[in-house]
């Protein structure tokens, strides 16, 4: 009787040592599945080890990880999901992500962060959902931090220190459809303008619009940032201000004084030309005069010479 066909011992094994090594291979107190390691809770202090390369979704939410480091976290480059939302983390350098770089996915809120480095997300060009709410002490973003993020199409801003933006940041937004940035110290001042305009003009989604307002100056305060680029472009472009007039009033006395000046030196110039003119006049003048009277004390003293000899000559 012939043998059944099918696996044989050694493929049976093989699988069974293949499973275990992933077993293995999961972090503990983490549950892994296919493909997706779940670290949710756990009290991690810092980036779990043991975690599969294979694994395309990491949830690493509600720990308390300080750091992300770039060697390990490199090593999964299939990865496309990361949820690292209430942790510690504190900074994001530029090679944090360099070897994730099919992430679409990446959430960064409710953490301590203070500095994101300007290329920190060069190499995610396939990111399309990036979330950063949440992080108070995150003052300012360079205008290079999205610079390589084509693909982003929504982008969370909400309840950080953000005071200001620069609307050159957002140029290679291209694809960007949603943003959100209420909850933040918007200062409206006339370096917001073009970030104001900028969001009258890409018609994007603003959900929380009417709550992302200004806190400065006291004129605006209040309005949503949204509506501020018409208010602004008058008073920064087209209306002056108290300072504005004195401004213009001292460059207007520096000018008077300047062409004052100018004048004065002028007049003492032709005055003092017009003197050395007259003098050198009067020399001349007396110059001919001298000679005048020599030449007719000289024709004088040769009349006299010639009536020493009697009469005078006929000719």
């Amino acid at each position: 009787m012939p043998l059944a066909s099918g696996p044989g011992p050694g493929w049976l094994l093989f699988s069974f040592g293949m499973g275990l090594a992933s077993g293995l291979n999961c972090p503990v107190d983490c549950q892994c599945q296919t493909q997706e390691v779940i670290c949710t809770g756990m009290q991690l202090t810092e980036y779990p080890p043991d975690i599969p390369l294979n694994t395309r979704r990491l949830y690493l939410s509600d720990n308390r990880i300080r750091f992300l480091p770039a060697m390990t976290l490199g090593l999964l480059s299939d990865l496309v999901y990361l949820d690292c939302q209430k942790n510690l983390i504190q900074e994001v350098m530029d090679y944090t992500f360099i070897g994730v770089f099919k992430l679409i996915y990446l959430d960064l809120s409710v953490n301590n962060l203070s500095l994101i480095s300007p290329y920190s997300f060069s190499v995610l060009s396939n990111l399309v959902q990036l979330n950063l709410s949440n992080n108070p002490r995150l003052l300012s973003l360079n205008k290079y931090t999205f610079a390589n993020t084509s693909s982003l199409r929504y982008l969370d801003l909400r309840n950080t220190g953000l005071q200001t933006l620069d609307h050159a940041a957002f140029q290679n937004l291209i694809s960007l459809q949603t943003l959100y940035l209420s909850g933040n110290p918007w200062k409206c001042n006339c370096s917001f303008l073009d970030f104001s305009i900028y969001l009258i003009v890409s018609h994007l989604n603003h959900p929380d619009d009417q709550n992302a307002t200004c806190v400065e100056p006291t004129e605006l305060a209040g309005w949503p940032i949204a509506q501020v680029g018409n208010p602004l472009r008058y008073m920064c472009i087209t209306h002056l201000d108290q300072q504005d007039y004195v401004f213009v009033l001292l460059i207007g006395f520096c000018i008077f004084a300047a062409g004052t000046v100018a004048a004065w030196l002028t007049g003492v110039c032709a005055v003092l030309y017009q003197n050395a003119h007259r003098r050198s006049s009067e020399d001349e003048s007396e110059d001919e005069h001298g000679q005048r009277v020599e030449d007719s004390r000289r024709i004088f003293q040769r009349g006299m010479e010639s009536g020493h000899d009697g009469y005078p000559q006929l000719i």
